[in-house]
C-alpha cells in the first residue's frame, strides 16, 4: 500500500512529518534514484534514500522518553562548538534510527522534554490542533498587577503573532522577584519570556513542569531520563485525536 513520502520517512524515525517535508523540498531525498517531490507516494517496494543511506521502515512499538533538561543545554541534534545538546543525555538506540524531539526548550530553560521514535506521534503532540497544554514554573522580576494579568490572559500581539496564557497562578514573591505557574497551548519560540517582556517583567528562571498529562517527577534529576509506560503514552494520545496516521 502506497503512502505519502513524508509519512514514510517519519515512520522510519527520520524526524517529524514537518521536518521530513522540508527534507523533500530541499531535494535531499531520492526515490528510485530520482530526486523526490512533495506529494510523492511510496510503498515498501520503492528504494528510498536520504543522506546516502537506504531508508527502510520496520514496524516497532511506539516509545516515548522524558528528559529533565538542564540549563545551558541546546535543544538541537547538531553540535555547536563544545556546547552540550539534549541528545547527549538520551539513551542510545539499538538501531540506526534517532530519537525525535517533541518540541524544544531554549538554552536557558530547564525541565520536561519528551522524545519519541515515531515522527507521526511527534507531529501529533506538537500540532496546534491537538491543544496539548504546557505548564511552566517562572521566576520574574518586576511589578505584577491585575491589569497585566488580564493582558496576558487576553493575548498579546508580538511581531504580528498572538501569544496568550491559558492560566496564571501567582506564587511567592519578595521585593524584586515573584514566582508564577503559567500554562499555554502552543510551543512558539521563547513564548513565555516574550509574554513577560510585553508587561515589562524579566524572566530570571524558567522550567517546564508539565506537557499535557505528563508531569516532571520531582525524583528525576537534571540530565536524567525516564521511559514512559503504555498508560502514560495513551494519556497523551487521549489529549487529542491521535490515529497513528
Amino acid at each position: 500500500m502506497a503512502e505519502r513520502l513524508q509519512k514514510y520517512l517519519a515512520k522510519a524515525g527520520i524526524g517529524s512529518r514537518r521536518f521530513c517535508e522540508e527534507l523533500i523540498k530541499s531535494q535531499k531525498v531520492l526515490v528510485n534514484n530520482k530526486i523526490a517531490q512533495i506529494g510523492a507516494k511510496v510503498s515498501l517496494n520503492d528504494l528510498v534514500e536520504y543522506d546516502g543511506k537506504v531508508i527502510e521502515y520496520k514496524e516497532e512499538s511506539l516509545r516515548v522518553i522524558m528528559l529533565n533538561k538542564p540549563e545551558k543545554v541546546i535543544s538541537s541534534s547538531k553540535k555547536e562548538k563544545n556546547i552540550p545538546i539534549v541528545f547527549d543525555y538520551l539513551p542510545k538506540k539499538d538501531d540506526a534510527k534517532r530519537w525525535i524531539s517533541i518540541g524544544r526548550l531554549d538554552v536557558n530553560t530547564s525541565g520536561l522534554m519528551l522524545f519519541t521514535n515515531d515522527g507521526n506521534f511527534a507531529n501529533f503532540c506538537m500540532h496546534p490542533s491537538s491543544k496539548i497544554d504546557r505548564e511552566y514554573l517562572v521566576r520574574a522580576r518586576g511589578i505584577f498587577t491585575n491589569e497585566k494579568r488580564r493582558k496576558l490572559l487576553n493575548g498579546v500581539i508580538i511581531d504580528g503573532v498572538k501569544h496568550v496564557f491559558s492560566d496564571i497562578v501567582e506564587g511567592q514573591k519578595n521585593t524584586t522577584n515573584q514566582w508564577f505557574s503559567v500554562c499555554l497551548t502552543s510551543g512558539k519560540n521563547r513564548e513565555v519570556r516574550k509574554l513577560f517582556q510585553s508587561i515589562d517583567m524579566e524572566v530570571s528562571r524558567l522550567k517546564r513542569t508539565r506537557f499535557g498529562p505528563i508531569f516532571l517527577p520531582s525524583t528525576l534529576r537534571k540530565g536524567d531520563c525516564k521511559e514512559l509506560g503504555d498508560q502514560e503514552i495513551n494519556s497523551l494520545k487521549d489529549y487529542g485525536t491521535y490515529s497513528g496516521t
